[in-house]
């Protein structure tokens, strides 16, 4: 009976010890930095809100800042930090439906730009057409003959749109000076057509330079251009060449594109647009980097030209120069234009062209690319975020 309690009361012992010790063991563990304390979590706490990844669009709508740039000029002089696309001028169409850049120069000229374009997220693009061709005369008569004619028409809009994936281009730009009737409107329109169904399958943009359409003198509409509301569906830039007012009603320089002329181009393309209703967010307001002088027998100065010789006329519109008096948009009027363009809804600003262009803080680039930077989120080129 006594060993019977005796053994009993060792058995309690032990196992009273065995608690204690496992206790102080596990207790130790927990306050390990080594090991993870395990904390329960009241169960309302655990419905975390799950929340959206933010979607991510490409070339999601932003303000651009088209550049031209002439074929000749030095590829590493252009901002391409600020502007969002470069269009490189100009691919000259022949009457057969080909197309000729001027010499093996400018094609070297135009890959660095698409080079340079690459590393800054900048769009590089080709203009066909323009003023003049590099075989003399006026393109006119040549760009018309290839448009004008199916086989050459489909010719045409194959080259370019192969050439363009060719070189890693990112669009095409027509520059068809000038649409003069019904006919060349429609052909016009025919050709931008041929353009699109190539160019946007491919991820890549259109877009098209078009005249002012508003007398310099008058400031009411001329019909010296036509034009087939519809292309404009086509294209994703309607690039407005507000400038080169001074041939209005004779030669004028002070004419070359005051604010006045602005406003009245600004004012009846919103109009057509909203007539038709085509998205604003297509116009795009062009504007001079040249001086046109008051002699019509001196020719035009650039805007480097300009601030070279006194930094201090960045800001004005005319300045005495070369024994004659000069007109330009200087930044005052610059910053007037972009906010025009901005408050009728404009998809952006064009220049020509950026060879012209002062370089540093006085650059029009930078200042209008300060205007349009202000009025969104941020300088957005390719992508933006939509929460």
């Amino acid at each position: 009976m006594k060993k019977h309690h005796l053994l009993l009361t060792l058995v309690i012992l032990v196992t009273f010890v065995g608690g204690i010790l496992s206790g102080g063991l596990l207790s130790g563990t927990h306050q390990s930095g080594a090991s993870r304390t395990v904390k329960q979590v009241p169960e309302k706490e655990t419905d975390i809100e799950e929340k959206q990844v933010p979607k991510v669009e490409d070339k999601a709508p932003s303000k651009v800042l088209i550049g031209y740039v002439q074929d000749f000029r030095d590829p590493n002089m252009i901002d391409y930090e600020k502007l969002t696309h470069v269009i490189f001028s100009f691919a000259h169409p022949t009457k057969e439906g080909e197309f000729m850049l001027t010499g093996d120069q400018a094609l070297q000229n135009l890959r660095t730009i698409v080079s340079n374009g690459k590393k800054n997220n900048t769009k590089v693009m080709l203009a066909v057409g323009g003023w003049f061709h590099m075989n003399g005369g006026e393109s006119y008569d040549y760009f018309k003959a290839a448009i004008a004619n199916p086989d050459s028409r489909i010719k045409l809009a194959d080259e370019l749109a192969s050439f363009a994936d060719r070189e890693n281009l990112d669009g095409i730009d027509i520059d068809f000076e000038h649409p003069h009737s019904e006919e060349d409107a429609q052909y016009l329109a025919a050709f931008a057509k041929e353009l699109s169904d190539r160019l946007h399958p491919r991820g890549k943009e259109l877009s098209i330079a078009v005249y002012a359409k508003i007398h310099a003198v008058t400031l009411t509409e001329t019909n010296f251009v036509k034009y087939e509301p519809s292309m404009f569906q086509n294209v994703d830039h309607v690039n407005i060449m507000a400038y080169d007012g001074q041939w209005d009603d004779g030669y004028h320089a002070a004419n070359l594109s005051p604010y006045p002329y602005t406003e009245a181009i600004v004012n009846y393309w919103s109009s057509f647009f909203e007539q038709n209703q085509f998205p604003k967010e297509k116009l795009v307001l062009g504007v001079p980097f040249y001086a046109q002088p008051e002699d019509p027998n001196v020719k035009q100065v650039s805007f480097a030209a300009i601030t070279n010789q006194n930094p201090d006329d960045a800001a004005g519109d005319t300045i005495a120069m070369n024994g004659t008096t000069y007109y330009y948009n200087g930044s005052e009027t610059m910053k007037k234009k972009t906010t025009l363009a901005l408050d009728h809804g404009f998809g952006g600003m064009m220049l020509w062209e950026a060879g012209l262009d002062a370089q540093g803080p006085i650059s029009l680039t930078g200042t209008i690319a300060k205007v349009l930077n202000d009025s969104q989120e941020g300088p957005v080129k390719y992508y933006t975020v939509k929460q």
